[in-house]
């Protein structure tokens, strides 16, 4: 694995040509950075850009919108997604957006990719966020909701023998941690579907100074989110925040023996490159089957760019595919 952007003195020429363009448009633009916002008014500006470079939306035959009800009796909004009418394997999938912003409407373009691609249904989860809800809010809706498929799906025609989880960004962090909890719970999962998933509990990693700005996923976007979701510093050591370097009660780095089969893809741009890459080679060592996929010159968010980022076509194909072949075993 050759990580020769580390010492890149000029990283953006990592950039392809349509990224770059991509990011000048978006810099042209000169919107309020997300961080100036209060995250009300973050959630409205990602969610009034999050289609600008999507492709068209994919008609499917069924989608339902119903709740779950989480374990403190809250009902969690979820969107179901069909490509037909029989009983099907299922990804549980959780949207991007620092657990602060996103919602089931800003990756419903994506889930729908997902689900006609893959052949499966997709469940989209609009878990609580933060401020409003700390941690470990999100993580405990992630697996509620996980749960609750495993044992009520049957009931929207699920096939609840054919589970995997998946997510973007945060929502790879909670599908990372679900795949943990799966395995303690005894919970057979195919697989976990990670897409530049955030897993390490500090931002110190080299790829973090290398595209800490100008790169989509800023510096201070990442600290504002996290401020905004953990209750005190101590969180972001704790493994269900961090999967990768954060500790369980006992004091340990979460074991991940057993957990399931991954498929990840990172963008090579991207502060999070390196941490999905360390937890690739942790999995690894752990025994686990791992699909590793780097997307060369493009940057966090970019599977959400379809309409100018052809890398963001090949990911959705990749992934679907990924999930095809878990489901088929």
């Amino acid at each position: 694995m050759s990580h020769h952007h580390y010492h890149h003195r000029n990283p953006r020429a990592l950039l392809t040509p349509a990224m770059h363009h991509v990011l000048e448009r978006m810099a042209r633009a000169g919107h309020m950075p997300l961080h100036a916002l209060t995250p009300q008014q973050a959630r409205q500006a990602y969610a009034a850009g999050a289609d600008v470079l999507e492709l068209s939306r994919v008609k499917l035959p069924r989608i339902e919108d119903f709740t779950v009800t989480a374990r403190d009796g809250f009902a969690i909004p979820v969107r179901l997604y069909a490509p037909s009418l029989e009983p099907l394997p299922v990804l549980v999938y959780f949207h991007g957006g620092g657990f602060t912003i996103g919602s089931i409407a800003t990756h419903d373009g994506l889930c729908r990719r997902l689900a006609h691609l893959a052949g499966c249904a997709v469940l989209s989860v609009d878990y609580r966020l933060a401020p409003e809800h700390k941690f470990p809010t999100a993580q405990d809706d992630a697996w509620d909701v996980l749960q609750w498929v495993a044992q009520s799906g049957h009931s929207k025609a699920l096939d609840t023998s054919r589970l995997a989880v998946g997510g973007d960004s945060a929502g790879g962090t909670l599908s990372a941690v679900c795949a943990i909890m799966a395995r303690d719970a005894g919970l057979p999962m195919a697989l976990q579907l990670l897409f530049y998933p955030g897993v390490a509990g500090h931002q110190d990693t080299p790829s973090h100074h290398t595209f800490d700005k100008g790169f989509v996923l800023e510096e201070p976007h990442i600290t504002y989110f996290f401020n905004h979701y953990v209750r005190t510093q101590a969180d972001r050591d704790d493994w269900r925040f961090a999967p990768l370097d954060g500790l369980t009660p006992s004091g340990h780095v979460a074991d991940l023996s057993g957990v399931a089969p991954a498929w990840l893809g990172l963008a090579e741009c991207d502060p999070l490159v390196d941490e999905g890459v360390l937890y690739a080679d942790q999995l690894r060592m752990a025994g686990v089957a791992v699909d590793l996929e780097i997307y060369r010159g493009v940057v966090h968010e970019f599977i959400k760019m379809g309409r100018a980022i052809p890398e963001a076509e090949k990911a959705h194909a990749d992934a679907a595919r990924a999930l095809k072949e878990a489901f088929a075993t």
